[in-house]
């Protein structure tokens, strides 16, 4: 299964390595589909692939670290 967020860091948090985390402590594949970040605020566009309760698990690290994590509802056929 893949699913799609918009992973929104606050300034304190921008420069540490939370997708490298979430897929070192789950089975889930991280691909960073788009990024923009500066001194205010951090946006990721991050796709997430494997079972959905390992998602789950990887999308509650990012919210129990700080990050706001808000789903990508798209109607693109790929």
């Amino acid at each position: 299964m893949k699913k799609r967020f918009y992973l929104t860091y606050p300034p304190e948090l921008i420069t540490e390595p939370f997708i490298y985390e979430a897929g070192k402590r789950y089975k889930v594949v991280t691909n960073v589909r788009q990024a923009s970040a500066s001194n205010k605020l951090g946006l990721v566009a991050l796709e997430l692939e494997g079972e959905e309760s390992e998602i789950e698990k990887a999308v509650k690290f990012f919210i129990d670290k700080g990050i706001k994590v808000e789903p990508i509802e798209l109607d693109i056929v790929e």
